[in-house]
């Protein structure tokens, strides 16, 4: 769960126009934020733990010049939570210095590692995205080629902006899980994880990067290769509909506020109950309690207040930080005792959240708290860029709906079904990745999948 962004734009101050971007992409990634610079294919970074705003101020801004920009927001998938794996990551190589973000998860780190150890390439990080930029900083090709031929060798989930030689780099796995899409403003090109980051800096959204392209953009354009042969009709991941995303953001065509308003008509369809209101858990779960109310008749309302400078729970790295944040992010109205209430959330991870929350109602003088959630039970770890964390952890893993209801401490609980969820994203379901709801994965797993696997490596 990373953001990426990128400009080529010689006229325009590209650190500012990053910053702004990566602003709008905060909610994938809130570990580290960094910015690299290209200034006539001399490259600048700055990277450190944090927010984009404690990160970067003006006068950090200021010193960031150059023609070309990318920047990251990251959440570890793959490699702890320190400066060393922050990113862009800048790789000087044998052959040329390439700066590179990553957006997901590569299923053959493993194997890379070993291959380029043999190669004689002496790795830094633990974080699979150094793997990305050795491949290509090391190859002797012609930049556009040397990217392709590292495509060839990843497996697994990458969206990759990057920059080397004075060209801004944009690049897409076979199966195109995570999102990237090109867009223009004054005539500049930009690459962003979402639509709604090139909305913030005012730039059209002109595409989104077929599943196996590569773009290469320099002073003469936009360059579009497909370097690998995309798997089938693509592998989006499901998720991204019904959490990741920005509500305001565009997935394959499709709005993500309007895929999420049909999940709850839908859920309310499939799990009706009588109650007096509906509630969301905001902010993710809010799209779906108001499709819930709509198709239901049961008045909407927040019910519960979001302290929103606190961050997402999800997101936490650590379950310490992750359960005091649920105390810390949410107060329940008092119109809330008495009443019947129906709790709409987006998905149902590890469960202590919801726990927390419908104890949280049930204090706050609740007389029934039903639980709907607008996406199937989540069973299975994510190898592509998710951090769901170990299979055992998953509530819904192992154990039955009612089992749930009893451990979170619900009246009654459903799930959205799996068809509902996918007719919801008007996408064909050849078209996405819902193995971490059906464990039917589109590639190999990794046969070492933990996220601090290569930690021990590097010690």
């Amino acid at each position: 769960m990373c953001g990426v962004f990128g400009i080529r734009a010689p006229d325009r101050d590209v650190a500012r126009v990053t910053f702004f971007g990566l602003f709008a992409l905060q909610h994938r990634g809130q570990e580290s934020s960094g910015i690299a610079v290209s200034d006539e294919g001399r490259l600048t970074v700055l990277r450190d733990m944090g927010l984009v705003t404690q990160v970067f101020d003006e006068q950090k801004l200021r010193g960031l010049r150059g023609d070309a920009a990318i920047g990251h927001t990251r959440y570890s998938t793959t490699g702890s939570s320190q400066w060393a794996n922050a990113q862009p990551l800048i790789q000087r190589g044998r052959g040329r210095t390439v700066a590179l973000g990553h957006n997901g998860n590569l299923v053959n780190a493993t194997e890379l590692r070993e291959q380029l150890a043999a190669e004689g390439v002496a790795l830094s990080t633990t974080s699979d995205t150094e793997l990305i930029a050795a491949l290509i900083a090391n190859d002797p090709a012609p930049i556009e080629d040397a990217v392709a031929n590292a495509m060839a060798r990843l497996e697994g989930a990458f969206s990759v902006v990057a920059l080397s030689e004075g060209k801004l780099i944009g690049f897409r796995d076979r199966h195109g899980f995570r999102p990237l899409c090109l867009g223009r403003e004054d005539g500049h090109a930009l690459l962003a994880s979402e639509t709604s980051a090139l909305d913030n800096v005012g730039a059209v959204v002109e595409r989104e990067l077929a599943p196996g392209e590569l773009v290469v953009i320099d002073e003469a354009g936009v360059h579009s290769r497909q370097a690998l042969e995309p798997a089938g009709g693509g592998a989006l991941c499901i998720f991204e509909f019904f959490y990741l995303a920005r509500p305001d953001s565009r997935l394959a065509g499709i709005e993500v506020h309007g895929a999420r308003v049909r999940m709850g008509e839908r859920l309310a369809e499939e799990a009706p109950v009588e109650g007096d209101l509906v509630l969301p858990i905001p902010d993710s779960g809010t799209p779906a309690a108001i499709g819930f109310s709509r198709a239901s008749g049961i008045p909407f309302s927040e019910g519960l207040i979001k302290n929103r400078y606190v961050g997402r729970t999800f997101i936490q790295p650590d379950q310490g930080l992750r359960e005091q944040g649920v105390r810390l992010k949410f107060n329940p109205l008092a119109e809330v005792a008495g009443k019947r209430l129906v709790v709409v959330d987006d998905s149902i991870v590890r469960g202590n959240t919801t726990r927390k929350i419908v104890q949280m109602l049930f204090d706050a003088g609740a007389a029934e708290v039903h639980v709907r959630v607008s996406s199937p039970p989540v069973i299975s770890q994510c190898y592509y860029g998710i951090d769901f964390a170990e299979e055992d952890e998953l509530i819904a893993a192992r154990r039955s709906v009612e089992q749930v209801r009893e451990h979170i401490g619900a009246t009654s609980l459903a799930y959205l079904s799996l068809e509902g969820l996918t007719e919801s994203t008007r996408r064909p379901e050849h078209e996405l990745c819902r193995a971490c709801l059906t464990r039917d994965y589109p590639t190999r797993k990794p046969p070492h999948a933990a996220k601090m696997r290569f930690e021990a490596t590097t010690a």
